[in-house]
């Protein structure tokens, strides 16, 4: 009765109403209720919203919609200076992997380039008799190559009169064989037959270009034909073989125009880079003859420096193969 008396009295503090008829148990249970009151719950009642019908295409598609929230977030972000990327596929563009290892130009080279290079000092300026002999060593191509000459000038090529376009006539000729066609009237063509002409015609001839027919390199005309062959300018000028008189292949004597072709008369002239390309000859041809070519060329260069020109008239000039390494040349023309 004791432990009765107790819980009654505990339960008489706690503020609740009980007597001597309840049992011992009943006081315990109650006295447990109000000392740990029991958790209530709210119920949280989710309204549906109603399903919005999206259209195929236009401003209420389901791409539209998405951009224009992806637009507002980013907007949002702009103006809190947020600028961390929200999405996880936005995240993933943003991280970038390590940048691919590339290679050297020279390592991507072929074996034999790479092994001609290495005789190649890049930073010196040969003369021209040491390019030259180090130009036929350094040829990785298993054919006869071409010895090539660039030469950058300081000209302006959209001035006319700093357009640089001459001829010269090779000693040694280019090692190339010239075919050569001749357009004339019949009265040339026996003196054109006997300098070397390949190809001779008059009015046949032009059939042979309404075909399109090209199987020469260089096409000499006489002064009243050339208006004829107008009408295919667009077939041979972007070729370079309309003839021209400042290039010799237009003139009244046609033998002297065949043979001066034939014994390695070339033309030459600035491209839109200022840079003048030209062929001297074949890689066979040894040092002695290149350099010769080479002279005349560089001589002929000089004599067509044009005279409204102020400054350096050649930039820099190189020497190198069909496929090989480019070897610098002390400019000789200046």
């Amino acid at each position: 009765m004791a432990k009765k008396a107790d819980l009654l009295e505990q339960a008489t503090k706690l503020g609740l109403e009980l007597t001597d008829k309840n049992t011992i148990a009943e006081i315990e249970t109650a006295i447990a209720g109000v000392e740990s009151p029991k958790v209530v719950t709210e119920e949280i009642v989710i309204e549906k919203t109603p399903e919005v019908k999206l259209a195929k295409a236009g401003k209420r598609s389901e791409k539209s919609l998405t951009e224009a929230k992806a637009k507002v977030e980013k907007e949002a972000r702009k103006a809190s200076g947020d600028t961390t990327p929200q999405s996880e596929e936005a995240e993933a563009h943003s991280k970038k992997g390590p940048k691919p290892v590339t290679r050297p130009k020279l390592a991507r080279r072929g074996k034999n380039y790479r092994k001609a290079a290495e005789l190649v000092e890049k930073a010196t300026v040969y003369s021209l008799t040491n390019a030259l002999e180090l130009a036929t060593k350094t040829s990785p191509s298993k054919f006869d190559a071409s010895v090539e000459v660039h030469v950058r000038l300081g000209v302006d090529p959209r001035q006319a009169d700093q357009n640089v376009r001459a001829t010269v006539s090779l000693p040694n000729g280019t090692g190339k064989t010239i075919r050569v066609a001749v357009f004339a009237p019949e009265g040339d063509h026996a003196a054109a037959k006997t300098a070397g002409a390949d190809i001779i015609g008059d009015d046949d001839f032009l059939k042979q270009l309404e075909k399109q027919e090209i199987n020469f390199d260089v096409l000499i005309t006489t002064p009243q034909y050339m208006p004829k062959l107008g009408k295919y300018a667009r077939l041979l000028g972007p070729k370079g073989l309309m003839p021209n008189p400042k290039s010799g292949s237009v003139t009244a004597n046609v033998a002297k125009a065949v043979s001066e072709a034939k014994a390695g008369k070339v033309e030459y002239r600035v491209d839109k880079q200022a840079i003048v390309h030209l062929s001297i000859g074949k890689v066979s041809f040894g040092a002695k003859k290149l350099e010769e070519n080479a002279t005349a060329f560089f001589d002929s260069l000089k004599s067509h420096k044009p005279t409204s020109l102020k400054g350096i008239y050649v930039k820099s000039t190189s020497i190198s193969t069909t496929q090989g390494p480019g070897i610098k040349v002390e400019n000789i023309t200046n």
